[in-house]
């Protein structure tokens, strides 16, 4: 046991800037200061420079990022995918205590699913932005990542794929479980999307974005530019509607205080790491 806790960050950019890094970052950074033990973080640029990192660290973060999730043969993606198996063969084994968590957004997210054979990993009819409701499955009730939320509980959303027709013989096998579906839409008469899923013990993964900052996103947001870009793409309502859903404290704020906060309590538990004493 020691007394720093290590999270690996999977930057899935490909260099286009966002708000997803800021807010893992400052997730990280803000459970460092809850907690009387230093965390300190390192950024893997996995699909620029085919960056991935080793088993050395305590957890891991694997951001969303832009483009298709379907493989084209790019060598960051077998990379990618081996050190997926190898976490899961790590903390498979029985002879490895301390296990490895692993939180997988959005891209990553898809990119878990189609590796693993989750289910079907398609284009969404339209593009998904802003802030939804998410609803929590009968499984998801003892998830403790989700301790703090109510059914439905609010999301960021963006993407243009969707995960749907779940393969039940994959997950029987792998013991995953679905944990969450988008909004229930009884006009629309389409299968329900998979929203999140516990892949194993140790590795989780949502299509939304929990690392989501709501007031740093309120602030971006009201740029002009961004707006006009939004309003364009959307329409003014949807602008106006994620803008309020945003500056709801029980909403978007209640999601990022709870989900990877609770993450990276289940590092520290895994990892068994002891604070550091005082100095006298």
């Amino acid at each position: 046991m020691g007394s720093v806790l290590k999270i690996a960050i999977l930057d899935m950019n490909n260099g286009v800037q966002n708000e997803g890094m800021r807010c893992i970052r400052k997730a990280i950074e803000a459970f460092d200061l809850a907690q009387e033990l230093p965390v300190t973080y390192t950024v893997f640029d996995v699909r620029q420079k085919t960056e991935l990192p080793d088993l050395a660290f305590d957890g891991y973060i694997s951001s969303g990022g832009p483009g298709s999730p379907h493989p084209v043969g790019e060598p960051w993606e077998r990379k990618f995918f081996n050190f997926l198996d190898q976490l899961v063969r790590f903390n498979g084994n029985r002879q490895n205590k301390v296990k490895k968590p692993l939180f997988l957004i959005c891209h990553s997210f898809q990119l878990a699913c189609i590796h693993w054979k989750m289910g079907l990993v398609g284009n969404r009819r339209s593009t998904s932005f802003g802030t939804f409701p998410v609803h929590k499955t009968r499984m998801a009730q003892n998830e403790p990542l989700f301790d703090g939320l109510p059914d439905p509980f609010w999301v960021v959303d963006s993407r243009d794929f969707q995960v749907t027709q779940p393969n039940r013989v994959a997950m029987e096998k792998m013991g995953a479980a679905i944990l969450c579906l988008e909004k229930i839409r009884p006009h629309v008469d389409l299968e329900r999307a998979i929203m999140a899923l516990r892949f194993t013990r140790e590795i989780i993964g949502t299509q939304f974005h929990p690392e989501a900052d709501a007031d740093g996103m309120r602030r971006h947001f009201l740029n002009a530019e961004r707006k006009e870009k939004i309003v364009k793409a959307y329409g003014i309502e949807k602008y106006h509607s994620m803008m309020e859903n945003l500056g709801d404290p029980e909403k978007i704020a209640r999601t990022e205080s709870v989900i990877l906060p609770n993450f990276l309590l289940s590092v520290k538990k895994a990892a068994g790491v002891l604070p550091q004493l005082m100095e006298v």
